[in-house]
C-alpha cells in the first residue's frame, strides 16, 4: 500500500472522526448541564408542589380515615389511575392495606392528621416501573449519539478519499510513474467532490501530463542529439586511421583516437543513465556467465580472467542487455585504467542474486574512499594525473543500473592488496 494513502487513510480519517466525535460527547454534557440548571432552577417550585400534593394527599384520606370501605375505595382509585403502588398504614406504621406491592421507605409518604395529631400514613412509590422509565429516557439519547457518531464516520471517510487519491497520485509521480492520474469520478462522483479538491485534481492531472510530455520530448531529442554526436565521431576515426596509414605511427594519432573514445564512452553513459531516467528499461534474460565473457571481449582482456563459480553456472538474471553490459564494462574497464589492471572478474551466486566480482591489482582504498568512489564526479586523487582521466560517471552510473535492476553496487579491499568492485543484481526466478 502506497504510505502516503496509509497515512491519510488512517491518521487523518481517525483524527477527523475523533474530533466529530469529541465534538457529539461534549455537546451532550453541555445539553446535560443546561438541562439540570434549569430544572435546578425550578426546584424550588417543584418542593412546594410536593408539598401540597402531601397536604392534599393528607386532607383526603382524613376524611374517610374511620371508614375502611370509603378508604381502600379512595387508596384503589389513587393506585388504579395513576399506575402507582399505594400502601396505607396505621398510627403504629402496621400495614393495613396495600394496592400493588408494599412500598418501602423509598417512595412519597403523606402522613394523615385528625387534630394535629397523626392516626395514619400513606405510601405512593413506582419502583417497579423506575428502571423501565430510566431506560426509555436513555434510549433515545443513546439512538441520537450512535446516530450522529455514525455519520461522522461516514463524512470523514467521504472527506478523506479524495485527498487519499490526491496524495496516490503525487506518490506515483514523484516514483517517476508519470502515467499514474488523478481519478475523482465513479465513487468519487464530481458532484460529491468539493470543487477545490477537484480543482486541485485536475491542476494535479495537467502538470503530470506536461511533464510527461516534456521529458518525452526530452528522450526523443537525447536520442537524436546523442545519433548525431556518434557520427562524426565515426567520421574522425576513419580519418586518424586514414591519416596513419599515411604519416605512418605517431603518438598524437594515439592521444586522438583515445579522447575519440573518452567522448564515446562518455555518450554511452549519458545515453544508459537517460534509458533509466526516461524508465526505459527493456528486460530479458540473460546468462550471467555469457554476459561476463562478452565484457572481457570488448575490453580486449584474456577471458581466462573470468572465473564461474560451480553454483553459479547456468545462472540468469532478467535485465536490460544494454544497461546491464554497459554497467559491467564499466567496472572492467575502470580495474583496467585505475587498478592497475584486471587481475579476475568472478562470477557467483547468492541467494536471490547474481553477483560480479572485478578484482584489480592497485593500491586498494584508503579509509572511506570505498564508499566515495560511487559519488558523481568523484576522481581519485592517484587517478588526476593518469594518462586516462575520467569525468567521474562511471561507477555512479554502475551503481545506479545496479539499484534499477533490484540490486547494488559496493566496494571493498581485497585481501593481498588490490581491491573489489561488487554488482549485484536480481537473479531470475525460473522455478515456475
Amino acid at each position: 500500500m502506497n504510505p502516503l494513502a496509509k497515512y491519510f487513510r488512517g491518521r487523518l480519517h481517525r483524527r477527523i472522526f475523533a474530533w466529530f466525535g469529541f465534538t457529539i460527547f461534549m455537546t451532550s454534557i453541555v445539553v446535560m448541564l443546561a438541562v439540570r440548571f434549569i430544572d435546578s432552577g425550578e426546584s424550588d417550585s417543584w418542593s412546594k408542589k410536593v408539598e401540597r400534593a402531601h397536604g392534599f394527599l393528607g386532607s383526603r384520606f382524613a376524611h374517610v380515615w374511620d371508614n375502611p370501605t370509603e378508604r381502600e375505595e379512595l387508596a384503589s382509585s389513587i393506585a388504579r389511575e395513576l399506575d402507582v403502588d399505594v400502601t396505607l398504614e396505621g398510627e403504629d406504621h402496621r400495614v393495613l392495606k396495600a394496592y400493588g406491592d408494599v412500598c418501602g421507605r423509598s417512595g412519597v409518604s403523606s402522613p394523615v392528621l385528625r387534630n394535629g395529631a397523626p392516626v395514619g400514613t400513606v405510601r405512593i412509590c413506582w419502583e417497579r416501573r423506575g428502571g423501565h422509565n430510566f431506560a426509555r429516557a436513555f434510549l433515545p439519547f443513546a439512538v441520537a449519539l450512535f446516530m450522529l457518531w455514525a455519520a461522522s464516520g461516514v463524512i470523514s471517510r467521504r472527506l478523506t478519499r479524495p485527498i487519499v487519491e490526491l496524495a496516490r497520485v503525487a506518490s506515483d509521480i514523484g516514483a517517476g510513474r508519470l502515467s499514474s492520474r488523478v481519478h475523482l469520478g465513479g465513487r468519487h462522483r464530481r458532484h460529491h467532490t468539493p470543487g477545490e479538491i477537484q480543482m486541485l485534481g485536475d491542476v494535479i492531472n495537467d502538470m503530470a501530463s506536461r511533464i510527461e510530455r516534456q521529458l518525452a520530448d526530452q528522450r526523443a531529442l537525447l536520442a537524436a542529439v546523442s545519433h548525431e554526436i556518434r557520427t562524426p565521431l565515426a567520421r574522425i576515426r576513419l580519418l586518424v586511421e586514414m591519416s596513419r596509414d599515411k604519416h605512418g605511427e605517431d603518438a598524437s594519432f594515439d592521444k586522438l583516437d583515445g579522447e575519440v573514445s573518452d567522448i564515446d564512452n562518455l555518450v554511452s553513459d549519458l545515453l544508459a543513465s537517460s534509458r533509466m531516467d526516461f524508465a526505459a528499461l527493456v528486460p530479458v534474460r540473460l546468462e550471467a556467465e555469457r554476459v561476463a565473457r562478452d565484457a572481457l571481449e570488448r575490453a580486449q582482456l584474456d577471458p581466462a580472467k573470468l572465473v564461474v563459480e560451480p553454483p553459479a553456472r547456468g545462472l540468469a538474471l532478467s535485465g536490460d542487455p544494454t544497461l546491464v553490459a554497459r554497467a559491467l564494462a564499466n567496472v572492467v574497464a575502470n580495474a583496467k585504467s585505475h587498478g592497475g589492471g584486471l587481475a579476475k572478474l568472478r562470477v557467483r551466486a547468492k541467494p536471490g542474486f547474481v553477483v560480479f566480482e572485478v578484482e584489480d591489482d592497485g593500491e586498494g582504498f584508503s579509509g572511506g574512499e570505498e564508499s566515495r568512489i560511487f559519488e558523481p564526479f568523484y576522481r581519485r586523487a592517484r587517478s588526476a594525473s593518469a594518462d586516462t582521466p575520467s569525468v567521474g560517471l562511471g561507477l555512479t552510473l554502475v551503481r545506479r543500473i545496479a539499484e534499477a535492476h533490484g540490486g547494488s553496487a559496493y566496494a571493498r579491499n581485497r585481501e593481498g592488496g588490490g581491491a573489489v568492485v561488487v554488482l549485484e543484481l536480481a537473479a531470475l526466478d525460473e522455478r515456475g
